[in-house]
């Protein structure tokens, strides 16, 4: 039996299954007296604490074992349990309703998860996923309930579940986990993003697998066309074999490119980067390939805590990339955040449509002390490296030359108290709004270089939000329309003898790497366990003939035609 799915994290592996259902932790639902439910309060608030230990001590594993941007997730699930008003809804049910600890936690937690979820963007489904996460491990304390992520191993299997939380992700044990399969999930969670650091081949969104696989079962798991195979016979058993022997083979040829600079098959030079969330990923980039950072998001410094970094805070931490990428680039964006990523001491007012609204430059600019506090750190970090400032979410000529009429007024304030800094530092924009694709002719003239973030770019140009299901098939990088877009804004950079990059998910995959060179893209910038891989395939392109085949996809109907003309006349030839 064949199942599809969603190819989560690559790899191929061939081993047995060890199914773990979903364990309902039971209890009853109790009425309390009045004199009980201060007891009731006093049990819940116990295994609250007792569950933040737990998170911290995960969080500690996930930043040693995996990541730090890894780790940055149980820093979110911790916030949950010291969030007033998650915690107190309970509280108060408990007292007012005279119920249990685990009824009223159960009851809220519904109540705050349905809220996420019936919010139309992504960050909000996330949180409901994480709430839920965190709820459980409440309930699990509140029930002296113990976890055990490593039950029913006793050899290396592949593990099949119905979701894999990202505390459960962080707490797998790699020499017994070979792969997982889940019945739900995308490629954008928090577990295939783990996944795919921790270089465990895992399918997901695969809907019914728990009910198909029994423990024992025999299963190859194809995380690089998101196939599950479920009691292959010995011929498929071989070919499959085969097909792990040559993809390991991949692996170490791409690891010796890790010191060559990237150039096409006919001397075509492009720049393979690195995105990155902290300083310390900056030596992990570097580790891996990455000839400079084309994206590093700062809002990393401003959350998890309860105020805004101080000036000296974000220059360490800009002063520390720079230096470690020993002054190759490093583009640095300004603060991205707003309506759809909160901060409890900004209050920032309830949006209907965030993704649409009070955020990144607009919040800036909004805010010119926040802004000018960033821009200073940057300037005075820009004299121990090759830092390049990138603002997100321009839309108009006036938001960028406002942008840089503050970055001016802080160039002023470091001269007038003798604080160095790059005089001739550069600035770009990130292009995500179509209104600065349409006018890319003009910002290009007023800028230093562009960079694509196809990720917000995509769903505004398609009016469609990837994680809604009902449209998410007009979610497609490869639509003619979206990469007509591309090449507009490429030319109009290139008119003006400007650069150009793109720090989207579409800048790593494989059928778009061909198109996006012909394209004329001068920078990729991706995840760094992709820039190997890239670098392989560029240099077996020739960039000439790329660009006869990027204009003629141009004129297909639909993303579907594109990507098969393109496995079938590009990379299958490789």
């Amino acid at each position: 039996m064949i199942i599809q799915g969603i190819a989560a994290a690559p790899g191929i592996v061939i081993g047995r299954a060890l199914v773990k259902k979903n364990d309902q932790l039971r209890y009853e639902r109790r009425t309390v007296g009045e004199t009980e439910s201060a007891a009731e309060v006093g049990r819940f608030q116990r295994s609250v604490q007792a569950s933040l230990q737990e998170l911290e001590a995960i969080q500690e594993k996930t930043r040693l074992g995996i990541g730090e941007e890894e780790a940055k997730i149980f820093e979110a699930h911790q916030l949950f349990l010291q969030d007033p008003d998650f915690i107190g809804s309970i509280e108060e049910k408990i007292r007012g309703e005279g119920v249990n600890a685990e009824a009223a936690l159960e009851e809220v937690r519904d109540q705050f998860v349905l809220l996420f979820e019936s919010m139309e963007n992504e960050y909000m489904r996330e949180r409901a996923a994480d709430l839920r996460d965190v709820s459980q491990r409440v309930l699990r304390n509140l029930l002296g309930v113990k976890e055990d992520a490593e039950s029913g191993f006793s050899d290396p299997m592949v593990l099949v579940v119905h979701d894999l939380t990202p505390s459960d992700t962080a707490q797998l044990d790699r020499e017994k986990v070979k792969g997982f399969l889940t019945d739900i999930g995308g490629r954008t969670s928090h577990s295939a993003i783990m996944a795919r650091t921790m270089e465990i081949p895992a399918v997901v969104g695969l809907s019914t697998v728990t009910e198909q696989v029994q423990t024992g079962d025999l299963v190859i798991v194809d995380g690089l066309e998101g196939k599950v195979h479920i009691k292959p016979d010995p011929d498929l058993i071989q070919a499959y074999e085969e097909k792990q022997r040559q993809y390991a083979e991949k692996k170490e040829t791409w690891n010796r490119l890790v010191h060559e600079s990237t150039v096409t098959k006919d001397g075509k030079r492009v720049e393979l980067a690195a995105n990155i969330g902290n300083p310390q990923e900056a030596a992990q980039a570097l580790a891996s390939g990455a000839e400079a950072v084309g994206l590093f998001r700062t809002e990393f410094l401003y959350m998890g805590r309860d105020q805004f970094p101080t000036e000296d805070e974000q220059f360490e931490a800009y002063k520390a990339a720079a230096q470690a990428m020993g002054g190759r680039p490093v583009v640095i964006r300004t603060l991205d955040i707003g309506g759809d990523k909160e901060l409890s001491y900004l209050s920032l007012p309830k949006e209907l449509n965030p993704f649409l609204g009070y955020r990144a430059i607009r919040l800036c600019l909004d805010r010119p002390e926040l802004f000018r506090t960033q821009l200073r750190a940057l300037l005075r970090a820009s004299v121990y490296g090759n830092i390049k400032i990138m603002y997100p979410m321009i839309a108009t000529l006036g938001e960028l030359r406002r942008a840089n009429r503050m970055l001016e007024e802080a160039k002023e304030e470091l001269q007038r108290n003798q604080i160095p800094f790059q005089t001739d530092l550069k600035v770009g924009i990130m292009i995500e709004v179509p209104a600065a694709a349409m006018i890319a002719d003009q910002l290009a003239k007023e800028v230093d270089f562009f960079s694509i973030g196809t990720n917000d770019l995509i769903q505004y140009m398609m009016a469609a939000d990837r994680m809604n299901e009902q449209v998410s098939y007009l979610y497609d990088p490869y639509h003619p329309a979206v990469l007509r877009m591309i090449r507009q804004v490429i030319q109009a950079a290139h008119q003006e003898g400007k650069w150009v990059g793109m720090c989207g998910e579409m800048a790593g995959e494989e059928a778009a790497i061909p198109i996006l060179l012909g394209l004329g893209l001068d920078e990729f910038s991706m995840s760094a366990v992709s820039i190997l891989r890239s670098r392989h395939l560029l240099k077996q392109l020739d960039h000439s003939e790329m660009r006869a085949v990027a204009e003629h996809v141009l004129s297909m109907e639909n993303g579907e035609e594109i990507r098969a003309y393109i496995k079938e006349q590009v990379l299958s030839k490789l």
